[in-house]
C-alpha cells in the first residue's frame, strides 16, 4: 500500500529535451519539485496525486478536497491519541 498526497501543479519545466518533465506542486502552502514523467498530460492548475516525488495521476479538485479532509481527520485522530496518552 502506498500513500499518495494530492497537490496542485503550479509550474512545469524541462531542463532539456532528454530530461524528464518536472513541475512544482503546491501542497497547501508547501511547494515541492516533482517528476511529471508518468503524467505528461498534466497542465498548470491540475491536481495530481504524488507519491515519493512522482506524480502518479491527475485527479479532479473534488477528489483532492476529499483526500484533504481524510488527512485532516487522520491528523485530528493522532492528536487525540497523543492527548489520551498524556492523560494516562
Amino acid at each position: 500500500m502506498c500513500l499518495g498526497i494530492p497537490g496542485k501543479l503550479i509550474e512545469v519545466h524541462q531542463e532539456s529535451p532528454e530530461a524528464l518533465p518536472m513541475g512544482k506542486v503546491d501542497f497547501g502552502g508547501i511547494r515541492k519539485e516533482v517528476c511529471l514523467a508518468y503524467t505528461p498530460e498534466a497542465q498548470i492548475g491540475d491536481y495530481l496525486l504524488i507519491h515519493v516525488g512522482f506524480a502518479l495521476s491527475r485527479i479532479d479538485e473534488r477528489e483532492a478536497q476529499e483526500i484533504f479532509s481524510y488527512l485532516e481527520e487522520i491528523g485530528a485522530a493522532g492528536e487525540e491519541m497523543v492527548r489520551n496518552d498524556a492523560d494516562s
